[in-house]
């Protein structure tokens, strides 16, 4: 693992921290898990982990993440978010709670728990844009789909048969990643790879024009 490259970190509220780290890591990426202000400005991008959604923003605004969190969104930081963290990176909620508060930044409308209870749980492959070498195996854990979609935002993944077919799983709004399943638990950390790829080209200074070479 470099040590120059982009330094990832994980939102280390609630989740799969450990496997989101091991994930990055696998990929060759500097990853560090986020709990203070000074580690979230510390790093280049961030992964939103799942987990319970309401339960992340409650955490987040105890330990004073919250707001600082959405800036650094709003300002341009690479973030993914799987699951609840996708959730979480959605302008609007279907099922959530009346107050529920989001980070925001994907112009899209996702409905929570979507799949169905926790022993509703599956695995499917599902095809991503974007992401070589077949289907990504996909682990469906009480987790949101899709519903709508802006024009600001691409879908990169949809699932492919059984009831739920053709359900948004997978999207990219410029700087922003979002997934309904769970990549950081397969051993396949292609969607990792993906990710890193994004904040090495966000971390790219601007290309001189002719005007001023």
């Amino acid at each position: 693992m470099s040590d120059s490259g982009p330094l990832i970190g994980v939102l280390a509220l609630q989740g799969d921290v450990r496997e989101h780290l091991a994930a990055l890591r696998a990929v060759g990426a500097r990853a560090l898990p986020v709990r203070r202000l000074s580690e979230l400005e510390a790093v280049d991008g961030l992964v939103i982990p799942g987990g319970e959604s309401t339960t992340i923003v409650k955490l987040a605004h105890s330990f004073e993440l919250f707001e600082p969190l959405h800036k650094r969104i709003a300002a341009g930081m690479p973030t993914y978010g799987s699951c609840a963290g996708m959730i979480l990176l959605a302008d609007r909620i279907l099922d959530g709670a009346a107050d529920q508060d989001t980070f925001g930044g994907i112009d899209m409308t996702v409905r929570r728990n979507a799949f169905g209870r926790q022993v509703e749980s599956f695995e499917e492959p599902v095809p991503v844009e974007g992401i070589p070498g077949g289907p990504v195996t996909a682990v469906f854990i009480r987790a949101p789909w899709v519903e709508d979609v802006g024009p600001q935002a691409r879908v990169l993944a949809r699932v492919k048969s059984g009831p739920a077919a053709g359900r948004v799983v997978g999207i990219r709004q410029q700087h922003l990643l979002a997934t309904s399943f769970h990549p950081e638990l397969t051993g396949d950390a292609r969607v990792h790879g993906y990710f890193l790829e994004m904040v090495r080209e966000a971390d790219q200074p601007p290309a001189t024009s002719r005007d001023e070479q």
